[in-house]
């Protein structure tokens, strides 16, 4: 149960004023992402779910910083492929790859994917991150392994693949690829791959030293209960948003 003093998702009366919410998250996780170095030149991307046209979905333009994109320069982007609204190109391994996750968990308003350096490192183990810490007990039995790497994604198909794979889960390790999370709204989404990339590094620097011990199963599984909620994954942004929207306030624009 929540304290009654926490801040609570909000709602919205009018579809633009939602649709503006989740672009302005998007714009920030965006920033975050740059701001903590998750870009790897072209390659990434976050979506959002557009609140009115649920077959669209709002995404970053292809080739573009992530660190100087502003809300005015995300695309809508539709099922088929065709950017509706902007005038940049879509990253087609976005398009692929989100697309197929969109239709399949209906559920879901964002999905996170990007080249991380400790994503990537971890996701040549070919393993499941363990419960060694608090923070990592978030995606206890709640993330899985995508094993079928065949080159960049550009095929539907195999975004289909990997939204199979994902299944109910929040997060998916790409293995030879990087981090992909997905969340019931665009911060718990974003949320999810800092976490995630933070977890993969506190594992890879554990194992490096030695032996680390493991949480006991009934524990993690109630730490998840606890911290690996979709409210946690929202609430867990609210300071990563202030932070960057302090320190680059033109990403509304």
């Amino acid at each position: 149960m929540l304290q009654p003093n926490l801040p609570k998702p909000a709602s919205y009366d009018r579809i633009k004023d939602e649709r503006l919410h989740r672009q302005q998250c998007l714009a920030a996780g965006l920033r975050l992402f740059a701001y903590y170095g998750f870009d790897e030149g072209v390659a990434g991307h976050i979506t959002a779910r557009d609140p009115e046209l649920t077959d669209h979905f709002w995404v970053n333009p292809f080739g573009m910083y992530f660190g100087h994109i502003r809300v005015s320069d995300l695309l809508l982007v539709n099922h088929q492929g065709e950017v509706v609204q902007g005038d940049r190109p879509v990253n087609a391994a976005a398009f692929a790859i989100h697309s197929q996750i969109h239709q399949a968990r209906p559920d879901i308003v964002a999905a996170a994917h990007s080249h991380s350096i400790y994503g990537k490192a971890w996701a040549t183990q070919g393993r499941l991150l363990e419960p060694l810490t608090q923070d990592a007990c978030s995606f206890y039995q709640d993330h899985v392994v995508f094993e079928d790497y065949t080159g960049v994604v550009l095929d539907p198909s195999e975004g289909w693949r990997i939204a199979q794979t994902l299944g109910n889960c929040k997060a998916a390790i790409l293995c030879n690829h990087g981090l992909l999370t997905v969340g019931q709204t665009v911060e718990a989404a974003v949320w999810w791959f800092i976490a995630m990339e933070r977890a993969c590094q506190v594992q890879l620097l554990a194992e490096a030293a030695g032996n680390p011990m493991q949480i006991a199963p009934e524990v993690a599984q109630l730490t998840q209960s606890q911290i690996g909620t979709p409210y946690m994954g929202w609430f867990s942004f609210q300071s990563e948003y202030e932070r960057i929207v302090s320190l680059q306030p033109d990403l509304l624009n």
